[in-house]
């Protein structure tokens, strides 16, 4: 399933789609079938236009983001947070050490704001390699040189280091929470991730708090023209574009209840 769900990826992402679009175009016109080949070459620029100058992605990013929403304050306390990895650049602190952190490093930040506030709680961390080729250390791994780096004791860290997915993340995750003492644990991913991620975790039976965090979008976004920034038009496409899909997986798999918890 990890294997074919990358592989998968590879070819589904938009920039992916419209050069395939692109390709077969050409390959229609070369065979002179002119028609076929307008209407893929046709597609391949409808679908460039939308993903790099258009807010569609960031719209269909800030509708995940809305539907789960953070509680307006802290809680009076908290006795475990389970962070999701997918925030450090394990390709990077694997050969140079330290913490290199990417755009959802506000998973570890937050934990870590509220680790310092509540220093009774524990930290579990579950994220592996992710990678094809398996020789990268895993969030896990970096995340326990990030807490102590800040002070937190490793005493309160338990990591989950085989997790190469979500779903992974859930199974290898509820293992440990049976620890009892590991009850009722607040859920820190980004917010476009929490719908899938509290949707496994209902589904599995556990009990967690959703804390999200990483937001990506305003929460006011319209679809609109947007020339302004291609590049971030496309990545928060992508992205989008991922999750709805990883969604639609999980449902149809039998992995979650609902395609939205």
């Amino acid at each position: 399933m990890f294997l074919s769900s990358k592989l998968f990826w590879i070819v589904a992402q938009p920039l992916s789609l419209a050069f395939l679009a692109t390709f077969a175009g050409a390959a229609c016109v070369a065979a002179r079938r002119s028609r076929a080949g307008l209407l893929f070459l046709g597609a391949a620029l409808a679908l460039l236009f939308v993903t790099l100058y258009t807010s569609a992605g960031t719209v269909a990013l800030q509708r995940l983001e809305a539907q789960i929403p953070r509680p307006v304050r802290d809680p009076e306390e908290v006795g475990c947070m389970i962070v999701l990895g997918g925030a450090f650049e394990t390709e990077v602190t694997t050969t140079r050490g330290g913490f290199e952190l990417n755009q959802a490093a506000d998973r570890f930040v937050e934990a870590l704001r509220l680790a310092l506030k509540f220093p009774q709680s524990r930290i579990l961390v579950s994220g592996g390699d992710g990678s094809f080729s398996g020789a990268y250390e895993g969030d896990a791994a970096a995340a326990r040189r990030f807490f102590s780096g800040f002070g937190i004791s490793e005493s309160r860290l338990i990591s989950e280091s085989a997790s190469r997915t979500t779903f992974e993340n859930v199974v290898n995750s509820s293992r440990l929470l049976a620890d009892p003492a590991l009850r009722g644990c607040l859920l820190i991913t980004s917010a476009f991730h929490m719908p899938r991620s509290l949707a496994l975790f209902r589904k599995a039976g556990i009990d967690v708090t959703p804390w999200p965090t990483d937001y990506r979008t305003s929460g006011s976004a319209i679809l609109r023209l947007d020339v302004t920034q291609p590049m971030l038009n496309a990545q928060q496409t992508a992205t989008a574009m991922r999750e709805w899909i990883g969604l639609l997986a999980y449902y149809l798999t039998g992995r979650t209840a609902s395609v939205l918890p």
